[in-house]
Formats: C-alpha cells, structure tokens, sequence
C-alpha cells in the first residue's frame, strides 16, 4: 500500500528536574548545596533514507515521543542529556503544522535532518542559586516540558520524469516496458490507484527516474477523483510526458485530452504550465492511429511540442523516446523546480514583545492567568519547598501580575487560576 499524505503527534522529551541536595562528607562541617542540574530532553528528529519511498511506517505509529532527560544528581552532577528520537522519512517529505499549515520542514537529500520538535531544557539544582544572602537554598527548577504538535506528513516524490494522462493510456505499460517495475495494469480505469516509480537507462547508459502517476480526470485540481493525491507528486518533477491514446478506440479527441490535462496541471500550480513537457502518442500500432495523430498535428498548430510516436505494445520507439528525455533531463538543472523566486531584501521590522501573561475571567468569577512565559516559569517551579513558592510570588509580582489583577477588580480570597493550579490572591 502506498500511503502519501498522515497525520501524527510529536513530542519532545521534557528536561530532567534540578536537584535539591548538600554535601554531607566527614569532616566537612558545612558542605553547601551541591545538587546537579537535570539533563535536556531529547529531540524529535526527522531524517532522509533514500531506501524508503512511502510514509507506510506512519500508517502504524501516530505518536512520537522522545525520552526525558535524567534528573539532576548530587554532588553537582549534571543529570544526562536524553538521545534524540530519530525518525526515518522517504526523500520529498514534508512536514506542515496541521492547525496553521506552516511548513516546517522540506527535505529532500539523504541525511537530511530537521528538528521538528524540540526537547525542554533541564531544571537548574540548587547549587545555581547560591548567594550572599542564601547560602544554601533550598530551590530547585523543574526541567522544562518537551514541545508538542500535531504534524501533516506529505509525500512528494522526486522524480526526474512524470507521467501524465488520462486513464488507460498506457502509462504503466511504459514503465513497465522502459524499467524493472512491475505496476498492475488492466483494461479498465484507475488501474494505478497509487504512484510507481522506475529507474530508467537509456542504451547509452543514461540513467533517471520515472514515476508513472494515477490518471488524471476533468476538475482534479478541486479534488475530483483521486485529484491532489496525484496532483502533489507532479510538482517536483523536472520533465512531464504526457502520454496520449492516439488510436481513439474509447471514444476520446486526443487534442481534448491534450488540452484538458494541461488545464488540470495548470489549475493546480500555475508553474506547471511552463515545466518541460514531451508528448507521447501512444498505441501507434492501432488501425486510425496514424491519421489521428495528423489530425492532432494540425490541430496544435504553431506550438512548438515534441511528439514522439511509440507502441508500448510492439515496443516501437522507445529507444528514440529515452534518448530525448536523457537529452533534455542534461539541460534541466537538478534544483530548477524547487527554487522559488524571493524577494532578496531583507525589511526588519519592530514587533512588539508578546505580553508575559494575560488575564481573563473564567465563568466561576475567578481570574485566569495564561501566556507562554508565565506558564513556563510555573512549570519550572517545584511547588514541594517554600522558598521555591516564595521565589515563584517574587517573580509574578515583578512582572506585574498582583498590579495588574488590582487593576481587574481582584479583591482579598478571590482565586487566581494558572493552569490547573489555583490559589488565593492576597492583596
């Protein structure tokens, strides 16, 4: 089964907690704080195999979580740094962020590593927080919690060379006929449910891939039939051949079907209109197929199109038909379609700094605090001792919180909630 397009959960490991912990050695009366950091958590990390065309694994495992990182320990020991989560993709992988569609990682070389979530930073232990004043605290932090999303992983295939054409135009039949691979093929429609690809030598030992697409069919481009799923996989192709059935046995105006697949790729990505394409005129070996194609000649008028007759059938013209692809594959630079035109300037601009928190109501009459930097310190606190409590009501009065609830209305015994934690506010 060919899978080209899921959605999964990550998640990075959180860090290790700091640790609260004194040397205790004889003779050493006062030893002082000695408790380690914790460890960072690991990171999620998707990497290229070039051994893997389909995003099958995926179909089976729709959580990635990578392991957190090792507590601090005493006599200051740095708590261990978790391994990162490494998970294999097919090269033309995508990764976009399923509630904003942002992309996030686009990789296409083996190898090629991207961190797609990132692990949380270990919690400092108490000998970080020494002073004149404190000599020996009792505070220690909480590792940070991992990043967490859910991801749309999508499939674009890398080839050199796409098939287009409407159903049961002998396509598979090329690829079958041209390299090793061996697709279904029938005499009905939608035989190809799913891409197949194909490592092509041309006998003068001239090597690309080909990939043999799903048919296309009138409005894909909205989604009709198999519609983006083939769609996708045509984007990073360097050469189209449009394979067309010339012997017009089904009833079908070659022309129409010319122009009508054309609209289709067009609709799609208004750049494919331009991408370098060959027409196959295929079944050549068939009663009208030769009249037909006059009449299609005629009908293309002064576009300058490369046409090149074969019979899949009787294997005629193939050996003419890869020598013109390997040709104009030797003139199309490798990157061309994957580089889009930018704007080389650089604007920067002010942007204002997100506010540290924000309160809200909640429907019993309590006040809400949230925002990123609020809930990360509270996270980060470790609510088991009273100075790291105290150290916690120092840091919201400082940014402002206790200002800004007065402000809101909040009188004495009113409850504040952060989170799933609720407490009294005191004024």
């Amino acid at each position: 089964m060919f899978v080209d397009q899921v959605k999964v959960f990550v998640k990075g490991g959180d860090g290790g907690n700091g640790l609260v912990a004194y040397r205790r050695e004889k003779y050493v009366p006062m030893g002082g704080p000695a408790g380690g950091d914790g460890g960072d958590g690991g990171n999620v990390i998707f990497e290229v195999d070039e051994g893997l065309n389909t995003l099958m694994d995926f179909r089976y495992q729709h959580h990635f979580k990578a392991a957190r990182g090792q507590n601090g320990m005493n006599q200051k020991q740095h708590g261990k740094n978790a391994e990162p989560l490494v998970v294999n993709v097919p090269p033309g992988t995508i990764v976009k962020a399923a509630d904003s569609d942002k992309v996030i990682a686009d990789l296409t070389e083996h190898k090629q590593r991207a961190v797609i979530a990132k692990g949380g930073r270990g919690g400092r232990g108490n000998a970080r927080f020494t002073s004149a004043r404190n000599p020996a605290p009792e505070i220690a932090e909480n590792g940070e919690p991992g990043e967490e999303l859910d991801v749309v992983v999508e499939l674009k295939l890398l080839a050199d060379v796409g098939l287009v054409g409407f159903p049961s135009v002998g396509k598979s039949t090329l690829l079958s006929v041209v390299t090793a691979a061996k697709p279904k093929t029938a005499d009905y429609h939608f035989t190809t449910l799913s891409p197949n690809l194909g490592v092509v030598e041309s006998q003068d030992q001239r090597s690309f891939v080909m990939a043999d697409l799903p048919g296309l069919i009138e409005g894909a481009h909205e989604g009709i039939g198999l519609g983006h799923q083939f769609l996708r996989h045509v984007e990073r192709t360097r050469l189209l051949l449009h394979v067309i059935d010339m012997s017009g046995m089904e009833g079908r105006d070659p022309y129409e079907d010319y122009v009508t697949i054309n609209n289709e790729l067009s609709s799609y990505d208004q750049r494919l209109e331009n991408r370098p394409q060959i027409i196959i005129a295929n079944k050549m070996d068939m009663p009208d197929s030769e009249e037909h194609l006059q009449f299609f000649k005629e009908q293309l008028g002064d576009k300058e199109v490369e046409i090149y007759p074969i019979s899949t059938l009787k294997r005629e013209g193939i050996d003419e038909l890869l020598y013109a692809v390997a040709d104009l594959l030797d003139q199309i630079p490798k990157q061309e379609e994957q580089v889009e035109e930018v704007d080389e300037r650089v604007i920067y601009k002010y942007e204002k700094e997100e506010a540290p928190f924000k309160i809200t109501r909640a429907d019993d009459g309590a006040y809400v605090l949230y925002g990123e930097k609020i809930e990360s310190l509270f996270k980060r606190t470790d609510f088991s001792t009273d100075q790291s409590i105290n150290r916690f009501a120092r840091q919201m009065r400082s940014m402002g919180v206790d200002e800004a609830l007065r402000k809101r209305g909040a009188k004495d015994g009113d409850t504040v909630r952060l989170l799933d934690y609720e407490f009294e506010f005191v004024d």
